[in-house]
């Protein structure tokens, strides 16, 4: 079985307030447990939630897997209290890039004069792997199940992301945030996806929003709509789908418009919500 578990589910900037408090604000931060094992997708403002909640599980191993380093996918990391514990253990994983590697990045944003503290000063042990596109890894479990399986593949976005699907024991959840659809259905995207029973997609905009209908085009922003997503989930052959990575501009009624929207056309989807809890 995997639990899933979302604790930020916005994208570009957090977006607090009155209109966002049945969605949330927080930007994107996923939690897995699995084969008695943590796994945690990306590192927006959700995880300092996480973190906090984490901190009641001492000392901890976790496994996080960053789909790509902007911002709202990295801005959680300074404030993410169980590394900076003596004795927890993590290790971050992130897609090969052209530049500079994961641990440059995250330790750049963490720099004089950004962040008081430095990355290096963190107290936790952290080891860093840059994933090749296609590479696959197995983490053993610890509660005397199989092993965890964890393959991903490159989406379509600018400098660059990766997908991750997750299996165990014959459950699966694909994780694809910031990713552009193409004319036609995106033929890496929808191997990952096959058959999973949960896919989590970027659907960011509605398809007026995404064509300048509402505010400037979006061609080429690296996001998706609510229709894309079920253009895939259909291909795929998809048992549930989760519209995740929601544009800020949206307030929760727009939200819950999109999943209206969605449910029309493939009734097994669902908007994400900061608390939402999936078992697989």
């Amino acid at each position: 079985m995997i639990q899933v578990r979302f604790w930020g589910v916005r994208g570009s900037i957090p977006t607090p307030g009155p209109t966002t408090v049945e969605i949330g604000g927080n930007t994107s931060c996923v939690e897995m447990r699995v084969g008695g094992r943590i796994l945690i997708f990306d590192a927006g403002t959700g995880i300092r939630l996480l973190g906090n909640a984490l901190m009641k599980e001492l000392p901890l191993e976790a496994f996080i897997f960053f789909s790509h380093v902007h911002w709202d996918h990295i801005q959680g990391f300074p404030f993410f209290t169980p590394a900076f514990v003596r004795g927890n253990v993590f290790h971050l994983h992130g897609g090969m890039k052209v530049s500079r590697t994961l641990e440059e990045t995250l330790a750049g944003q963490m720099e004089n004069p950004s962040f008081p503290v430095h990355l290096s000063e963190m107290g936790a042990k952290m080891t860093f792997r840059d994933l090749f596109e296609g590479e696959p890894l197995e983490i053993p479990s610890t509660d005397g199940s199989g092993p965890v399986r964890i393959t991903n593949t490159r989406g379509n976005h600018p400098d660059g992301v990766y997908a991750y699907r997750v299996e165990h024991e014959g459950s699966s959840v694909m994780y694809a945030t910031d990713t552009e659809h193409y004319a036609v259905v995106d033929p890496k995207l929808r191997k990952l996806a096959e058959n999973a029973d949960v896919l989590i997609y970027d659907a960011m905009y509605t398809p007026e929003e995404y064509a300048g209908e509402r505010g400037m085009p979006k061609l080429g922003w690296g996001h998706s709509t609510h229709e894309e997503a079920v253009k895939l989930a259909v291909a795929a052959g998809v048992k549930k789908l989760v519209l995740f990575h929601h544009d800020p501009m949206q307030d929760d009624a727009a939200v819950r418009d999109k999943e209206r929207r969605a449910r029309a056309l493939f009734p097994s989807s669902i908007a994400a919500y900061e608390g939402l809890e999936l078992e697989v």
